[in-house]
């Protein structure tokens, strides 16, 4: 699987597509903390305000790492983003689903976006 990732520079169709995938899980990871400070806040859990932040948290890191895309650290702020909407599962089990499908999604745009900006790259050459 070439295009996995941790560091570096990216071609431009994968870090918009990653970017793309990470703008739209910052909002769902809100939409998350939100549901999991008020079912906190329901059962009279202290730390209904903690998850709220944390997840808004997670939620801006995703829109930062989206924003630094193009730089050499923003692939690895976005696996970083991927990681914590997994742990976020312990606390909001539903959140495991959005895990899985962004997970998939920042895969697949990872390896498909290095598939076809080389690509690309080869048919400018070739011109």
């Amino acid at each position: 699987m070439t295009g996995l990732t941790a560091y570096g520079v990216l071609g431009t169709f994968t870090w918009r597509m990653c970017a793309t995938v990470l703008a739209a899980q910052s909002v769902l990871v809100f939409f998350g903390a939100l549901v999991a400070r008020g079912l906190a806040d329901a059962q009279g859990a202290a730390a209904a305000s903690s998850y709220l932040l944390v997840g808004s948290g997670v939620a801006l890191l995703a829109v930062l790492a989206a924003g630094l895309m193009r730089t050499p650290y923003g692939v690895t702020l976005g696996w970083l983003v991927q990681a914590a909407t997994f742990a976020a599962a312990l606390v909001e089990p539903a959140m495991l689903v959005v895990g899985l499908i962004f997970g998939a999604l920042w895969v697949v745009s990872l390896v498909q976006g290095h598939r076809i900006d080389t690509l690309q790259a080869s048919r400018a050459a070739a011109e």
